[in-house]
């Protein structure tokens, strides 16, 4: 780990074992920058959310979709998360972005999150224009999947682009499980700060 400037290691992770061992953008190139714009406006279990009125909170954005293993693997740890740091200030913010990009209906978007038993924010990004302020260059990244840690000022400083992470004691989902402690780890040490 490099060191960061405020404290925290620069954490960068790959994608679980699982999702094999395509190329990808790790996302560093996002690392230290503020954070882009949300600008969405269909929401599930909030009114649309923004980065600046976040500002004092620890947000976990993850952008998915429905029929994704990874995406399900995940959703999990995204409630676990939730559950347990919310009450200290992180938010969960779940971004769905359907495949191929396009897909309007709000009644997916609530049967997708009914699924996976979102109970924190779920924004819909039909033509995936956040995803694309806040993973540019998509061509190149090989993960839609991706999920950011912002701390109390705008700032990303944790990217894990893609694929899937959540505790495991599987041998085969041991990266799964390190970067989900590693998410984990750097959602602690942004509350302290």
């Amino acid at each position: 780990m490099r060191p960061w400037p405020g404290g925290i290691g620069l954490m960068l992770v790959l994608a679980c074992r699982s999702a094999g061992t395509a190329e990808f953008s790790r996302g560093d190139d996002r690392l230290g920058l503020p954070a882009p714009p949300i600008g969405l406006q269909h929401w599930l279990h909030s009114p649309p959310l923004e980065m600046d009125a976040l500002r004092g909170k620890v947000v976990l954005i993850r952008w998915w979709t429905d029929g994704c293993p990874f995406c399900a693997a995940t959703a999990p740890s995204l409630r676990e998360l939730d559950s347990k740091y919310a009450s200290r200030g992180l938010v969960v913010i779940g971004v769905f972005h359907p495949k191929p990009p396009g897909d309007w209906s709000t009644e997916r978007l609530r049967a997708a999150s009914g699924r996976l038993v979102f109970q924190f924010p779920v924004a819909l990004d039909a033509d995936w224009a956040a995803l694309r302020r806040w993973w540019p260059d998509l061509e190149k990244r090989g993960w839609t999947s991706v999920s950011f840690l912002v701390d109390k000022r705008g700032v990303i400083r944790y990217v894990h682009p893609g694929g899937e992470y959540h505790v495991s004691a599987d041998p085969g989902h041991e990266r799964c499980n390190r970067d989900y402690k590693d998410i984990e780890k750097a959602i602690q040490r942004l509350l302290a700060e």
